[in-house]
Parts: structure tokens; sequence; C-alpha cells
């Protein structure tokens, strides 16, 4: 049976995800994605080009970060934090790039991207001053990252028994301050 393009590429991406977050990037060959995928090594480089591009096709996602604006100013910390803990527990993608990242120049370099990118217009809302954009981006990311590498991706018992409250309860108050705290040097 003969697959169309769109289905070609919707299994071979299939694929990617499944064995990057299985095998890491740097064990996941394109012949065990093609043979998982169920098509010749060949068409894999046809329509990706190469490993790095089916990488970055494969950890393509968006943090659909929520929109905020009517959310009361002393909230947004938690519902951030609530919002993570739902897009890491339903997408695989990010678990991927997180498992890649710690390795890989190339997830690394996504996960930056994406972070700063997706987070800068939240902090301008909340803050004003875009200059802060970057510094307050990268101390959410690392805290957000650190949750999910400990609970999704180490699996520290502690981080995996709490409870989704619990974790929110813990992590917002660090993340309500980087989002909406005063900058140090205000002082």
């Amino acid at each position: 049976m003969r697959r169309s393009a769109e289905a070609t590429k919707a299994a071979i991406l299939a694929a990617a995800r499944e064995r990057f977050a299985t095998d890491g990037y740097e064990k996941a060959t394109i012949r065990a994605i093609a043979i998982d995928a169920d098509i010749d090594p060949s068409m894999v480089m046809r329509y990706f080009g190469n490993k790095d591009r089916l990488f970055a096709a494969a950890a393509e996602f968006s943090l659909d970060l929520p929109d905020l604006t009517a959310t009361p100013r002393d909230q947004v910390g938690a519902t951030l934090v609530r919002h993570f803990l739902a897009r890491w527990q339903a997408d695989d993608a990010l678990q991927i790039l997180l498992r890649t990242g710690v390795t890989n120049e190339t997830a690394a370099e996504r996960i930056r991207d994406v972070f700063a990118a997706q987070l800068a217009p939240l902090i301008i809302h909340l803050v004003g001053d875009p200059r802060q954009a970057p510094t307050r981006a990268a101390l959410v990311a690392s805290q957000m990252l650190g949750m999910a590498l400990c609970r999704y991706i180490l699996r520290f018992p502690p981080a995996v028994a709490m409870s989704d409250d619990e974790v929110i309860a813990w992590v917002s108050p660090t993340i309500q301050n980087y989002l909406t705290g005063e900058h140090p040097d205000a002082h």
C-alpha cells in the first residue's frame, strides 16, 4: 500500500519522535527511524535532508502559553506552572527536547529559542521593560526545565510522587517572582 507524501512525512516524524525519545539524538539513526516508519532510509533524506533537520522538525513545538491578560497579576506564576505541568504531561516532544538538549547543541539551541521567543511577550506585558525579558525568561526556564528534568526524565522519586498541586505550591512563588518581582538592581 502506497502512502501519500503527507502520510509518509507524518510516519517519519512519528518514528523520529519515538526514536529520539528512546535512544537520544546521538544514538538515533536515520536507518532505525526509517525501519520504524516502514520506509527506505532514502525517503527520510528526501523529506528532511539530514538528521539535524529531521530532529528540528520532530522537536517542533510550542509552549502554547495561555492568554494571561485576564489573570490576576499575583496568580500568573501559579497559572504558568499549572500550564507547564500540563504541557509536559501531554506532549513528549518537550521531553525529547529536554533529554536531547543536555548533550546536543542543536536541541539545546531549540530549547533556548522556544523559551526566549515564547516567554518574552508575556514578560514584556507583565513588566513593561523588554530589556528584562531575556533574563526573566531564562530564570523561568531554569525552574521549569529543572522540575521537568527531575520529574519526567531523571524521575527523582519525591518529584514524581508530588501531586501537580504540590508542585504548583512549591514552584509558583519562584516563577511569580521571576515574572513580576522587582528587579534586584531597583534598590
